[in-house]
């Protein structure tokens, strides 16, 4: 029986299959960590808060597919398999989607528009990636 994650790997998929690499996860992980910690500064403007949440949610979740032996082709991906490299449900991931569409918005379109409350859901969806992902050295 073929894993989700394998459905979604090869040739012209979302995902292709690369062997974890210990260093790689490492730095992904100590970034989404100084980020996370930078977005809760409540001295920060909220685009900036935003910009560091969603950076580091995205890190975290890279480590994560990383984790189990992919890479994504596509930055959206890492956080619709949520389910599958990390357990959590759609309170999760859903939030981090639609931080996704707004990061585009804002980078390709120029359009921010954040709130305190938006951000705190972001920074508290990547608190919990950032939970459920452990230490650098578990695999699978």
């Amino acid at each position: 029986m073929t894993s989700p994650l394998e459905n979604l790997a090869g040739p012209g998929k979302p995902l292709a299959a690369e062997p974890p690499d210990d260093a790689e996860i490492a730095g992904l992980l100590r970034s989404a960590r100084a980020r996370l910690r930078d977005a809760c500064g409540e001295s920060l403007a909220l685009e900036s808060r935003f910009d560091l949440a969603y950076n580091a949610a995205h890190a975290f979740c890279l480590a994560a597919l990383r984790r189990h032996g992919y890479r994504a082709r596509h930055r959206y991906i890492v956080f619709q398999v949520l389910p599958h490299t990390l357990g959590l449900g759609p309170e999760v991931w859903r939030v981090l989607a639609k931080a996704h569409d707004m990061r585009n918005l804002a980078e390709y379109e120029g359009h921010v528009d954040v709130d305190a409350r938006w951000v705190r859901d972001l920074v508290a969806a990547c608190q919990a990636v950032a939970a459920r992902i452990g230490g650098p050295e578990t695999h699978r």
